[in-house]
């Protein structure tokens, strides 16, 4: 899958309809639209964003500052063999994302296959391996393990190969986990706070009263709030 703002607008030529569909927002194409529905085919790509049914308002994603044009120009493309599991593509004018854009949204419906590899990988215990650097745990450590394989010295030679590597794995386990502990998970400090929301809140004031009253002093009040919410976020970055 491949989606960006592409500055692109794509027409409704039949010729090509098998990869645009019908329902682009636009009747010509431009420039960057004639690049893009080229190298979609060369790619045996799809474009979805042009190929649902739609009305107008969920189909732009762009608006020019004087709100008088509008334009789809941000698209999704996916693999022509994974065509149908997009079900949906439209544009999001509620979400608040500081820019001119709109989000483009799609509903996708996919099946994944978890190998019994990869659903293991999950389960596994990670110890504390730092602590082999202790002398008196490193000492704790070798007589667990000495201790748990002399019980196996014992076994039968008829013992099934399968059976003894598992007493064998689990006596490792159990004696890294006695003598070493679990290794403990670094919580990181949440970025996300009362504070950004209030900085959020005001950028999304901001941006309403513009909007209502597209005046030269609500376009500075707007730069103003965005740059003091930027400069909150990287600070906020930079001290965790």
């Amino acid at each position: 899958m491949l989606l960006g703002d592409f500055n692109a607008k794509v027409g409704r030529g039949n010729i090509f309809k098998s990869t645009i569909g019908q329902e682009s927002l636009h009747q010509d194409s431009n420039d960057n639209g004639v690049r893009i529905v080229k190298f979609a085919t060369s790619k045996n790509l799809v474009i979805n964003s042009t190929m649902f049914l739609r009305r107008n308002i969920h189909k732009y994603n762009w608006t020019s500052p004087d709100g008088k044009t509008h334009s789809q120009i941000d698209h999704i493309l996916i693999d022509r063999r994974r065509h149908w599991s997009v079900l949906d593509v439209r544009s999001l004018k509620g979400a608040d994302c500081d820019t001119d854009h709109y989000l483009v949204i799609a509903k996708v419906r996919e099946r994944l296959a978890v190998g019994i590899q990869a659903a293991q990988k999950f389960d596994r215990q990670r110890f504390n391996m730092r602590k082999l650097n202790e002398l008196e745990v490193r000492k704790q450590y070798q007589t667990e393990i000495t201790n748990r394989f002399a019980a196996l010295e014992n076994l039968n030679d008829d013992e099934d190969v399968n059976k003894t590597w598992e007493n064998i794995k689990e006596n490792i386990r159990t004696s890294a986990k006695e003598s070493l502990g679990l290794h403990e998970l670094k919580q990181q400090k949440p970025r996300f706070n009362e504070e950004c929301v209030d900085f959020l809140d005001q950028r999304k004031q901001a941006k309403m009263q513009l909007k209502q009253v597209p005046s030269q002093s609500n376009v500075d009040n707007m730069n103003s709030v965005r740059r003091d919410v930027s400069r909150h976020f990287r600070e906020k970055k930079r001290h965790i």
